[in-house]
């Protein structure tokens, strides 16, 4: 099993334990809650029946799994975590999807939540500390914030030559103004000259590509984000197109074409 797919399977496994010793009682539901689609999250699907298989639950037999897809309207996710609170839900699981982790976490405070974010859950006010979290929310932090800057020295290593190096971030995200700090403070120790681009929809995206085809031989940075995740074959498409280097945090960006 790849290593985000045990994540899901495991955060799902471990939000339905306390349940395993009580499986002759009512069945347990969990609210699934994403703002992507399930066609595009179709591995991290896989990867959180398996788990949740490997600790004795299967959907259908002793398990109801809610689902809800935002389709990539984040505006929906609100209304969304509201159906799952009045369905009372046994937990929601919220992975890979900072939306949808943020508006759960705003629809309930007894509900337990369980999350994956790229960043500092503490910082995001998702828990009070790594050791203890407290409230209802717990979760894995996947480093994706921390691993920016890396892709960012591999990008240089690659294609030395490139000026500038953009880095494409979703306005809406709200780690992106922290983000682009500290890649910024990294580029300066890098000696790369550093563009910021943003795109919060379907043709700003092409925007940002139209901008970076205005000025050839450069390269460009994808950010973590699930907004992009769910327009990685636009995104791709769009760097061949444009003969843009470009550097993804998630191998379905390659999958879909990006090289």
């Amino acid at each position: 099993m790849r290593r985000r797919e045990f994540i899901i399977g495991f955060g799902g496994a471990v939000a339905l334990a306390p349940f395993a010793a009580h499986s002759q009682q009512a069945t347990p539901v969990i609210g699934f809650l994403h703002s992507g689609t399930s066609e595009q999250n179709a591995n991290r699907l896989a990867g959180f029946r398996k788990g949740l298989a490997e600790s004795g639950f299967v959907e259908g037999k002793n398990l109801t799994i809610e689902y809800r897809w935002a389709n990539g309207q984040a505006h929906r996710l609100p209304e969304l975590a509201s159906e799952l609170v009045q369905r009372q839900v046994s937990v929601i699981v919220a992975v890979s999807s900072q939306p949808a982790t943020l508006a759960a976490k705003a629809a309930t405070s007894n509900i337990p939540i369980v999350f994956t974010w790229p960043g500092d859950p503490i910082a995001a006010g998702l828990v009070s500390s790594l050791n203890r979290p407290g409230g209802n929310a717990t979760g894995i932090g996947t480093l994706n914030d921390e691993l920016a800057a890396k892709r960012l020295g591999l990008l240089r290593e690659v294609v030395p030559q490139a000026k500038p190096i953009s880095v494409l971030f979703n306005p809406a995200d709200p780690s992106a103004e922290a983000m682009s700090k500290d890649l910024q403070a990294h580029a300066k120790r890098l000696g790369v000259q550093l563009q910021l681009l943003y795109a919060g929809n379907d043709s700003e995206i092409d925007a940002a590509f139209t901008t970076l085809a205005l000025k050839p031989g450069g390269a460009v940075l994808v950010n973590a984000d699930p907004f992009f995740f769910i327009r990685r074959e636009q995104i791709t498409a769009l760097a061949t197109r444009h003969a843009v280097p470009a550097i993804y945090y998630d191998r379905e960006f390659a999958v879909s074409g990006g090289g």
